[in-house]
């Protein structure tokens, strides 16, 4: 028997009786024993339940949320032996469009049940880990302005509102450093350094990255114009971001500085507002359940 705990963010599931009730029933049916149940935290508590259920020999972290919960338990699982299985039921679900997991909540738990396990690279902003992407500028933006409830009834076209309420806006100095490299200065509005290349949506703005190549791709977006905007929209549609008020780099680390503060954000989850923007890669640090090949 294999005991497992489940990380469960009621505020984001529609019926999480419901969830539960089914999470016991397909870990029954296969043998397993009641798991351990964990509420997310709004301060971010979650790591010293998560340890306790390790330490009582929990070998799989059911996360069932958005973004934010998976991102809470990467965080607390990376470095270790115990696997996380994405159950996706928030608003972008993006890790979980990456790694190509099941949308429906009994196919993401019969992959925590019955998949392979694989690691993946974790990016680290401010201290704290995460699997998508850390932005700085207008993506941060439209999370920010993005209602809740609009959210949570439309998914990710709630984000399509708070994104034309900015188009128009004037951009921002920054100095970019990949590596050990040449400092790069740009005006931009946006820039994303990214773990995997999948946005809300099912846009591919990375096509070639990986969750598992040991780098982090970043993306300089710089379009003023409605016009650029379509551009960059048109590229994207047929998977060639390169161009157009796109530019992309790739490196284990990457800094940002920004002539004035700005929004930012790490896996859909405001941060503080800054002007600089410092991630590194760590390679391999999270085991995720997949789908059998």
């Amino acid at each position: 028997m294999t005991q497992s705990a489940v990380l469960l963010n009621p505020g984001r599931v529609r019926s999480p009786d419901g969830v539960r009730s089914l999470l016991r029933s397909e870990l029954r049916s296969h043998g397993w024993p009641d798991p351990i149940w964990i509420e997310t935290d709004p301060d971010g508590g979650e790591s010293e339940p998560i340890q306790a259920a390790r330490d009582r020999g929990a070998e799989v972290l059911f996360a069932c949320g958005g973004d934010g919960t998976v991102m809470a338990a990467a965080q607390a699982l990376s470095g270790t032996e115990m696997a996380l299985a994405v159950v996706p039921l928030g608003t972008g679900n993006l890790l979980a469009r990456s790694l190509g997991l099941p949308r429906d909540t009994r196919g993401a738990i019969l992959v925590g049940v019955e998949g392979r396990c694989r690691r993946i690279d974790l990016g680290e902003v401010d201290g704290r880990q995460f699997a998508v992407a850390a932005g700085i500028g207008l993506d941060a933006q439209m999370l920010a302005d993005a209602p809740r409830l609009a959210k949570r009834l439309l998914g990710w076209l709630a984000y399509v509102p708070a994104g034309l309420r900015h188009l128009g806006e004037a951009g921002f100095d920054v100095k970019l450093r990949v590596d050990q490299g040449e400092l790069i200065q740009r005006r931009v509005r946006s820039i994303l350094v990214a773990n995997v290349g999948t946005l809300p949506g099912g846009i591919s703005l990375l096509p070639s990255s990986a969750a598992d190549d040991g780098f982090l791709d970043v993306v300089l977006i710089a379009p003023t114009t409605l016009l650029e905007w379509l551009r960059v929209a048109a590229r994207l549609r047929v998977r060639h971001p390169e161009g157009s008020g796109l530019e992309t780099f790739r490196g284990e680390t990457v800094e940002v500085t920004t002539d004035l503060p700005q929004p930012r954000e790490a896996d859909g989850e405001q941060l503080s507002d800054g002007v600089s923007l410092l991630v590194r890669i760590r390679p391999g640090a999270l085991l995720v359940c997949v789908p059998v090949e």
